[in-house]
């Protein structure tokens, strides 16, 4: 209730250890700050309190605000109702929790519902509005980039800052790890600074480090003294202002680069992340559930495209210069070998691969035969790609999803991203790629993700360190 009029309310039926939601509304115009989620929290440890452990409700299918918001709370679907709407004849999804008589799952929702509380205590005509849901700090420098960005709800962007080094390691031909973590420590703090700043002009207000429901980091995986930059920075951050530390796997933050960009993205999905130090395939069945189907041996796809580029002088990176040289050749005109095509896995290995393209160009050398710069690239990326694409496809026929994301640096790859789409196409699978300013590292992906593992009441101790070899099934400790 505000000033005497009702803005929202929250109803549950329940009997012995059972309850069912029967509503949830927050009126139109006081919606999308927060309300609802303060609500639903309140009303579950209202009904814990009464020693209730099962919690069910039904959901319009389509509702996918809602689902996520339920979700959150620990409600997963269990069926489904046709028709159950009979005023529009829209189906419903039947979700459902028995974990809420666990201590632990008890814990995580007091701290979800104080937190959220706020909403309703601040709430006010004047106050700014955006999406409403936490508002997060994201930082990233896992590799190359200095990044950071502040997200609401999880979904609207209010700032994306990056520092790229690209120019410190093109000298070099590839990322030089000292340099890297020198030039984090130089850029971390303007660069997080200026995030702050655009946020609370994207707000209409000033944002401080204690206006943020959370600080989420990249702690793995990426090189060790790039991590340990902004996780020590992000743990100083929040042992100054009290803000929680979440802990972000890089790989789990370019998978949810794609639900940013296309929020209809939703498990069960398969999902193929390239970049310059990764090459997975991994079946999603539900975000926070990672299964790796399979994962580079050796060279990952990005660090192919640098080595090649670098025996044909095209600098650093790689990837971008390739793409360019290749789009006037003919991928044909080289026959480079398909490394583990028919391996009847889903690993992949490019380090043979690579050493064909140099013992070709030392061969045609030798023999004084002139090289087509543009022929040799576009063969060179046709084989990295073909096995890319057949992999995916067997990927996600065989683990029956009906979407498939590409992301990562090398996902900017146009030949990669309509080779990917036109053959997932024919299996009725739909793509969905993020924009290229979310394929490569960014920290708006991180404050996703980070949002995501806040709300599901999971935080980074104090004393956790950087993972360079982080798995991606790996959850971060509590």
């Amino acid at each position: 209730e505000h000033a005497g009029s009702i803005i929202g309310y929250a109803g549950a039926l329940h009997h012995d250890r059972e309850a069912h939601i029967l509503n949830l509304a927050v009126r139109a115009d006081a919606r999308r700050r927060g309300i609802g989620t303060a609500l639903l929290y309140a009303l579950i440890v209202g009904l814990q309190a009464l020693g209730v452990h099962a919690v069910t409700l039904e959901v319009r299918e389509r509702n996918a605000g809602a689902i996520e918001l339920y979700e959150s709370a620990g409600l997963h679907g269990v069926g489904h109702r046709p028709g159950y709407y009979a005023e529009t004849g829209e189906d419903a999804l039947v979700m459902w929790s028995g974990d809420f008589e666990d201590p632990g799952t008890a814990a995580r929702l007091q701290v979800l519902s104080a937190k959220a509380a706020g909403a309703l205590a601040e709430y006010g005509p004047d106050r700014p509005t955006g999406t409403g849901g936490p508002l997060v700090l994201g930082i990233e420098t896992s590799c190359d980039e200095t990044a950071a960005a502040v997200m609401e709800g999880g979904r609207t962007l209010l700032s994306s800052v990056i520092a790229s080094q690209v120019d410190f390691h093109a000298r070099f031909g590839g990322v030089v790890p000292e340099i890297a973590s020198r030039k984090h420590t130089e850029a971390i703090v303007p660069v997080v600074d200026e995030a702050m700043r655009q946020a609370g002009e994207a707000l209409g207000r000033t944002v401080g480090f204690s206006d943020l429901d959370a600080i989420a980091v990249t702690c793995g995986p990426g090189l060790v003294g790039a991590l340990v930059v902004g996780l020590a920075y992000a743990k100083g951050l929040s042992l100054a202002s009290g803000v929680p530390l979440v802990g972000v796997n890089h790989l789990e933050g370019h998978i949810f680069a794609a639900k940013l960009d296309d929020p209809a993205v939703e498990p069960p999905l398969v999902a193929l992340v390239v970049s310059g130090g990764h090459t997975s395939l991994v079946h999603v069945p539900e975000w926070g559930a990672y299964r790796t189907l399979g994962a580079t041996l050796d060279d990952a796809a990005g660090e192919a495209f640098d080595k090649v580029a670098k025996v044909l002088g095209l600098g650093y990176p790689g990837g971008p210069a390739i793409s360019r040289l290749a789009q006037d050749g003919n991928p044909a005109a080289i026959d480079f070998p398909r490394a583990m095509l028919h391996s009847g896995d889903y690993h992949f290995s490019l380090s043979g691969l690579k050493t064909a393209v140099i013992n070709h160009i030392r061969r045609e050398r030798e023999a004084g035969r002139r090289i087509d710069p543009p022929d040799l690239a576009a063969s060179f990326q046709a084989a990295v790609i073909d096995v890319q694409v057949a992999k995916a496809v067997r990927a996600a026929t065989e683990c029956g999803v009906k979407t498939f994301v590409l992301a990562g640096g090398v996902a900017a790859n146009r030949v990669l991203r309509d080779a990917i789409k036109g053959a997932l196409k024919t299996v009725g699978v739909r793509v969905s790629v993020p924009g290229f300013a979310l394929c490569t590292d960014n920290a708006a992906m991180i404050a996703a993700a980070g949002t995501f593992r806040y709300l599901r009441g999971e935080c980074l101790s104090i004393d956790a360190d950087a993972v360079p070899d982080l798995r991606l099934d790996s959850i971060a400790s509590p």
